[in-house]
């Protein structure tokens, strides 16, 4: 889950897996798969980076395979 925050204020977390599309129209608009929207504080940029770190942590928790046994 990645932290985001609403104009009024509220900080909530959201599953990146659901977002669908991310615009700056100019306030950053998050859309999510089943076509509702979120409009955030935080800048188009911040919440992609947001997302990167998220999936980077979880690909770090990932075993390794090892393919020679």
């Amino acid at each position: 889950m990645i932290a985001v925050t609403t104009l009024h204020g509220k900080n909530f977390y959201i599953n990146p897996d659901l977002i669908y599309r991310i615009e700056e129209t100019p306030d950053t608009t998050i859309t999510l798969i089943d076509s509702k929207t979120i409009v955030v504080k935080e800048a188009p940029e911040v919440v992609v980076h947001r997302i990167i770190s998220y999936r980077q942590t979880i690909y770090r928790q990932v075993p390794q395979i090892n393919k020679n046994q």
